[in-house]
């Protein structure tokens, strides 16, 4: 039998026979997200009322669990990591065991997959529901395994939020970037400053009327998240990339002269006022409010294409902006740009973004040479937003077109030698995107193998790939994703 799991598990081993789920399957597991998202699941597509896995009140409950059933335990090894499990199922039933509730998670996932592809419809539909016999031990290549969405250049709600949220969920990444800010609009409300988002908030690409989140949307998004255990890193991107603020609140630019709003998708054009010393007790403010609504370590503080300031000033600016990420107990998190300042913080993550047939900068190889690490998102790789091909109707095509192949066939570690990797993020900018629809069909057929490069060991066979990609149109189908690429590098041969 072959199976249609992505990412693809460390180990497995397939055995003959199928347990078959029932009405009167019990699910035994401790209380946790994990559980609660299983049973729900089972619920909603079988229609079996199933018992609430949450009623169970500690991991021994699971591992006294009778015979035929599905059974979700906290005892796994400690080896196994944060995110790692195992997963066994036989005649005697489902037992799924890790040392973390993360773990649970990502077992879960895995558990998901192994159902047929109506396990994803949102309305009950009819059996069988067989899982194969199977023993699997699984963990994470690398531990940074995430997705970016803009909400800058086009504003999505929180709903579309959650939906993006549930995009990434069966493919067990475990980051959520959320960029903010950009010249095209401001989109989180900072109480201390209210234009940022009641006039910098009012614009985007083209001529919609923007939008932004109170913090109580926000945190809505963040608890959301943590439920299905992605961090969320939110985004300010400084000194660059500014106009919004800068318009709403005209000290912030170097002349103190107001600029409008813009609309349009150019970039590098925009400066704060890097000398002011009120610049810096504004991003203190921002950060002071946007630190407590996120529980995650990471701050990104962007860095990117800051075209119109100079190195000197670059580097100044960084160099006293990134403090006050660590001032409010988070990490900096910056584009690839920021490897050229003088003194970075230990820990700070840098994120290559830059098309590989581009060298790597000699501050980036630098930076990667003292074992900062590198969150890999090469734009000819891993840039969702990027055409499939010249026939493409969304995206944009500036680092070429990106086909499916082209986006799994990489290796992370092989692009800046010896550095430190914590693994790859999949951007989607929305200059062209307006609808979760558009989201949706830049993400698949992509996603999934991004998933595998973050998750699965190397190297990646993409002959053997491709069929159990294939297989997952089958699961898009049944959630009624209607809107994915056909992808001509998925049709038979």
């Amino acid at each position: 039998m072959t199976l249609s799991l992505i990412p693809a598990p460390r180990a497995l081993v397939v055995r003959e026979g199928a347990f078959e789920l029932a009405p009167e399957t019990a699910v035994h597991a401790p209380r946790c997200h994990a559980a609660r998202f299983l049973t729900e699941l089972l619920r909603r597509a079988t229609g079996y009322a199933l018992p609430d896995a949450s009623d169970a009140s500690d991991a021994s409950d699971a591992s006294d669990a009778s015979d035929g059933a599905l059974r979700l335990s906290l005892d796994g090894p400690a080896d196994l990591g944060r995110e790692g499990y195992r997963l066994d199922v036989g005649a005697e039933g489902v037992r799924l065991r890790a040392h973390t509730e993360e773990g649970l998670f990502r077992g879960v996932q895995t558990l998901r997959q192994l159902l047929p592809p109506e396990i994803e419809s949102p309305t009950p539909v009819p059996g069988p529901w067989r899982i194969p016999y199977v023993s699997i031990t699984d963990a994470p290549r690398f531990r940074w395994r995430g997705v970016m969405l803009d909400v800058a250049r086009h504003f999505f709600d929180v709903e579309a939020v959650k939906r993006f949220i549930d995009r990434a969920v069966p493919y067990k990444f475990n980051v959520l970037h959320l960029h903010l800010t950009d010249d095209q609009g401001w989109r989180l409300r900072i109480e201390s400053h209210p234009r940022l988002t009641e006039h910098g908030g009012t614009s985007q690409v083209g001529e919609g009327p923007g939008g932004h989140f109170t913090q109580a949307d926000f945190a809505e998004i963040v608890a959301y998240a943590a439920a299905r255990h992605l961090t969320v890193v939110p985004e300010i991107d400084l000194p660059g990339h500014t106009q919004a603020a800068m318009a709403s609140y005209p000290h912030l630019a170097p002349d103190g002269v107001t600029p409008e709003l813009y609309r349009g998708i150019d970039v590098g054009f925009s400066q704060l006022a890097v000398h002011k010393s009120t610049t810096y007790d504004f991003l203190d403010a921002v950060l002071s409010e946007l630190a407590p609504l996120t529980p995650g370590p990471y701050l990104h503080l962007g860095g990117d294409e800051a075209h119109q300031t100079v190195a000197e000033d670059y580097d100044a600016f960084m160099t006293r902006t990134i403090p006050l990420a660590t001032r409010h107990g988070k990490t900096a998190v910056m584009w690839q740009e920021a490897a050229a300042v003088t003194a970075l913080p230990e820990g700070t993550h840098l994120q290559y973004w830059r098309p590989t047939r581009e060298p790597v900068p000699p501050a980036l190889a630098d930076a990667a040479s003292r074992g900062l690490p590198l969150i890999m998102s090469p734009a000819d790789r891993a840039y969702l937003d990027m055409k499939y091909d010249d026939t493409t109707a969304l995206g944009l095509s500036w680092a070429g077109t990106l086909g499916v192949r082209q986006s799994y066939d990489w290796d992370p570690e092989t692009l800046v030698p010896g550095a430190r990797v914590a693994g790859i993020e999949s951007p989607l900018w929305t200059e062209t995107l307006t609808t979760p629809d558009d989201l949706d069909h830049m993400l698949y057929p992509r996603l999934p193998g991004l998933a595998e490069v973050a998750w699965s060991p190397a190297p990646k066979d993409w002959s053997a790939y491709v069929p159990r990609l294939r297989a997952h149109t089958l699961r898009w189908d049944a959630a009624g994703i209607t809107s994915y690429h056909r992808s001509p590098e998925l049709e038979e041969d």
